[in-house]
C-alpha cells in the first residue's frame, strides 16, 4: 500500500521577493513624479497669493486679491461653460465609443488587434496638428459643410467653427480614444455566457444590454469618463482653434494670464480652482470604484 504525498499549497515564499523587487523598481519613478507634482502644486499655490511688480513679473508675498478675483461672475461663467462642454463631451464620447468597443470586443474575431491599432495609431500624431486638420474639415468651406449643403442639410449660413458645437466637436475628436480603450478592456473581460444567460432571462437584446452588459462594464465606462473629463476641462486648443472669443474655456483664461496678461498670481489662482474641480471629479470616481469593489467581494 502506497501512501500518497500530501499536496503542497502554493509557494508564496518565492513570489514575495519577486513582488518586492517590482515594488522597488517603482520607487524611483514614483518619487520623481511625486516630488515634481508636489513642487509644482506648492509653487502654483504660493504664486496664487503673490503679487506682480510694475513690469508684470511675479513676486512672492501674501495678497488675496487674486483669490478674491475668482468671485467675478465672468470667471464663474467661463468655468461653468468649461464644465458644460466637458460633460457634454463625456456623454458624446460614451455614445460613440460604446458601440465601437462592443463591436470590436465581441464581434471582432481575429481582427481585434488590427481594429484597435487602426483606432489608436492616428492619435499618436501631435494633438495640435490633429486639431488644425479638424478645423480645416469643419471650416465654412470644408468638406463636411460642402457635403451637407449638397444634400440639403445645411445652407450658406450654417457654421461650425467659432461656435460651441465646434469646440465640443474638437474635444470629442481629441479624446474619444480615451473612452474606447477602457470600454474595450471591460468588454473583452466580459464573460459571454452572462449575455447568453441574460437573453434567456430577460428576452430581448435591448433588455439584456441594459440589465447585463451595461452593469458588467460600468467600471470601464467610469474610467473612460474620468479619462475624457480631466483633459477636456483643461483643454484650450479646441476652444482657441474652433471656438470664437465667446467660447473660451478655463484653459484659455489660464494661458492668457500667464503668457499674455503677465498676471501669474491670477493665472495660478485660476489653476488652483481648476485643480479643485478636477479633484472633486477624481474623488467621486474613486469613491464609486471602492463601492463597486466592496459589492463585488460580497
Amino acid at each position: 500500500m502506497t501512501l500518497s504525498r500530501p499536496s503542497r499549497g502554493p509557494r508564496r515564499g518565492r513570489r514575495a521577493p519577486a513582488t518586492r523587487i517590482w515594488t522597488w523598481f517603482m520607487v524611483p519613478g514614483t518619487l520623481w513624479m511625486t516630488a515634481f507634482l508636489i513642487a509644482s502644486l506648492v509653487l502654483v499655490a504660493v504664486l496664487a497669493v503673490g503679487t506682480t511688480d510694475s513690469l508684470g513679473n511675479p513676486r512672492f508675498g501674501f495678497d488675496l486679491s487674486s483669490v478674491r478675483a475668482l468671485t467675478d461672475p465672468a470667471y464663474s461663467h467661463v468655468l461653468l461653460r468649461s464644465l458644460g462642454y466637458s460633460l457634454l463631451t463625456c456623454v458624446i464620447c460614451l455614445l460613440i465609443a460604446y458601440p465601437v468597443a462592443y463591436t470590436i470586443a465581441l464581434h471582432g474575431g481575429r481582427f481585434k488587434n488590427a481594429m484597435i491599432a487602426a483606432i489608436v495609431v492616428p492619435f499618436f500624431a501631435n494633438y495640435l496638428v490633429r486639431m488644425y486638420g479638424w478645423s480645416v474639415v469643419l471650416s465654412d468651406d470644408g468638406p463636411l459643410l460642402r457635403a451637407l449643403r449638397t444634400i440639403g442639410l445645411a445652407d450658406s449660413g450654417t457654421k461650425v467653427l467659432n461656435t460651441g458645437t465646434g469646440v465640443v466637436a474638437g474635444l470629442v475628436y481629441g479624446f474619444v480614444v480615451f473612452m474606447i480603450i477602457p470600454l474595450y478592456a471591460a468588454l473583452e473581460r466580459l464573460d459571454v455566457s452572462l449575455i447568453e444567460a441574460g437573453r434567456d432571462l430577460y428576452g430581448g437584446p435591448l433588455r439584456t444590454f441594459f440589465f447585463v452588459t451595461l452593469p458588467a462594464t460600468r467600471q470601464g465606462a467610469a474610467a473612460g469618463l474620468v479619462l475624457v473629463f480631466l483633459p477636456a476641462m483643461g483643454d484650450f486648443v479646441s476652444a482657441q482653434l474652433m471656438g470664437g472669443p465667446d467660447q473660451i474655456m478655463i484653459g484659455n483664461l489660464i494661458q492668457d494670464k500667464f503668457f499674455q496678461g503677465q498676471n501669474w498670481p491670477l493665472g495660478s489662482a485660476l489653476t488652483m480652482m481648476l485643480m479643485l474641480v478636477l479633484l472633486i471629479g477624481m474623488l467621486g470616481y474613486l469613491r464609486r470604484t471602492r463601492k463597486d469593489e466592496a459589492e463585488a467581494r460580497r
